[in-house]
């Protein structure tokens, strides 16, 4: 569908993005997340033609959009565009929603009708005759969504979609995306920096860091096989470094870190300086007193709570075992099991929940 091949865009002596090479597959839901400031609105930017790359190439279908002025018209009519911050006039909400059908000539009674359809979709359909600047901001963003699903396009590209909304308005829009995918095999393209909202809704995940594309791949890829240090830590993964495979026997393999011996599976060979990825609700607490030796998890690693930091519904918990490994649990979990910063515990980690990278390298990318 859009194929991207060595992608730079330069500003004086800033580069934004830095060769980016993309695909971007028909019909599905392909999420850009990455901090803030990363180049993630700028890529939406380019694809949507609205800027000019200065080097490398976007293909949309086959064609080259480095073409006329009415050719680079023709594609992003084939695409819609829907901004963080949605811009309304102030008329009423039919004359917003079909203002672009009207801009291309299109007879005032398909006007209508392809209004009141891109309404009844967005779930406004009693709002025709409100005037825009008095709707609340999620209500805005799907007017702004029904404006560009009123052409019908083929792609439809949302920077950052719901970044000014509550999450009732936020779980609205994201109940939205999806539907417009299912229903008319929309290709979406969005950017987001809530990495959860990306997890959510996508079919594949790229992953920008400061205007290179780090990783793409699937949600589990992403947040469960991260291929560097930095990509980890903004899904919320600390490495432990320092480690050292002592033995590997068919991929079941032994890294030492420091005093620990942590059982993982990697094909690494022995010897391998090594970092460990893990993330922190695939690791359970058990209190001291309560471990068995009949335990299935593999690794099990004595050590005290240091730090406690309560993370919505969940608590955040360090646990110093001679390394630092944190846990994600219940804050029912906790007061179940007596938990508190300086309470002995037993760390389980099972040898599959541990991604493995060797230290000063990176893998390639999905």
């Amino acid at each position: 569908m859009i194929e991207i091949g060595n992608l730079c865009l330069r500003f004086r002596e800033r580069e934004i993005l830095k060769d980016i090479n993309l695909r971007i597959r028909q019909g599905e839901i392909f999420t850009l997340i990455g901090p803030s400031g990363s180049g993630k609105t700028t890529l939406i930017r380019l694809i949507d033609l609205l800027d000019t790359p200065t080097s490398g190439k976007i293909f949309f279908d086959g064609q080259d959009t480095a073409t006329s002025e009415a050719g680079r018209l023709a594609l992003r009519r084939r695409m819609g565009m829907v901004f963080q911050k949605p811009a309304v006039l102030n008329t009423t909400v039919e004359q917003n929603v079909g203002f672009g059908l009207k801009f291309r000539g299109e007879p005032a009674a398909e006007i209508k009708d392809r209004v009141r359809e891109a309404l009844d979709l967005v779930g406004l359909a009693e709002f025709g005759s409100r005037r825009a600047v008095t709707l609340s901001g999620g209500e805005m963003q799907r007017v702004a969504i029904a404006r560009a699903m009123v052409t019908h396009p083929e792609v439809l590209l949302l920077d950052e979609p719901t970044a000014n909304l509550d999450p009732i308005s936020s779980e609205l829009i994201e109940d939205l995306i999806v539907r417009i995918n299912r229903k008319f095999g929309t290709t979406i393209i969005l950017s987001t920096h809530d990495m959860i909202q990306g997890q959510r809704l996508a079919d594949r995940i790229g992953v920008i860091m400061g205007g290179k594309l780090a990783q793409t791949g699937t949600s589990d890829e992403i947040f469960y096989q991260p291929l560097g240090r930095d990509i980890a830590r903004f899904v919320g993964i600390d490495a432990i470094p320092g480690g050292i495979i002592s033995e590997n026997r068919d991929g079941h393999a032994l890294v030492r870190v420091g005093e620990i011996c942590i059982e993982v599976l990697t094909s690494l060979d022995a010897g391998r300086r090594v970092s460990l990825y893990i993330r922190p609700e695939e690791v359970t607490l058990t209190p001291a007193a309560e471990i068995t030796p009949k335990s299935s998890v593999r690794n099990q690693i004595p050590g005290r709570i240091t730090r406690m930091v309560p993370s919505g519904p969940f608590i955040r918990a360090t646990v110093d075992c001679g390394i630092l490994i944190t846990s994600l649990i219940t804050r029912r979990s906790c007061t179940e099991l007596g938990l508190v910063v300086g309470s002995p515990v037993t760390a389980g980690i099972k040898a599959t929940a541990i991604h493995v990278l060797p230290e000063g390298e990176r893998s390639s990318s999905q």
